[in-house]
């Protein structure tokens, strides 16, 4: 049986993330939008929660915010040196790639914040995941490397996400 606190707060982080949304779209922080945000944060997890197929084991809230960080330093970089092959290079010399990453991950919500990443930062798009969740198939605008791309995605993204969430 479940304690009162974790029937109440199925996934606290989701919660204080929805708080935290709906206060922002307000453009205005007042108390009752914060309140009004802290009941959806409630009510929204404890009406979805059947669909979980099971709720994250372990958050590292501290590293995620790193992860953060990184991830909008990456889009920032990316979105300059797409800016510049887009207007320095003629279409017939990019060189796109089809890129398999294989995916060590075993979360889904760790999988899913690695292909949201992915799609995020300029000049790639992750396009599709495999059956059985191992491997996620990304589109690179231009490489003469694919093996890099894909090291660079398991080594700075991959290995961080397994350090938050595992």
């Amino acid at each position: 049986m479940k304690s009162f606190f974790a029937w109440l707060f199925p996934h606290p982080v989701l919660t204080l993330i929805l708080t935290v949304v709906w206060t922002l779209l307000q453009n205005q922080v007042s108390a009752g939008m914060v309140v009004f945000g802290l009941i959806l944060g409630i009510i929204i997890p404890i009406l979805t929660s059947r669909w979980w197929p099971n709720s994250p084991r372990k958050f590292k809230m501290g590293r995620m915010i790193s992860y953060c960080l990184l991830v909008l330093w990456d889009i920032m970089v990316a979105n300059v040196e797409v800016a510049w092959i887009v207007l320095t290079r003629p279409n017939a010399k990019l060189r796109p790639a089809w890129v398999v990453v294989p995916i060590d991950l075993t979360q889904s919500e760790a999988i899913t914040i690695l292909a949201g990443t992915v799609t995020l930062t300029p000049g790639t798009v992750s396009s599709d995941i495999s059956a059985g969740g191992r491997s996620l198939l990304v589109h690179a605008l231009d490489t003469d490397n694919p093996d890099a791309v894909r090291d660079e995605i398991k080594n700075r993204y991959e290995r961080r996400l397994k350090e938050i969430f595992e």
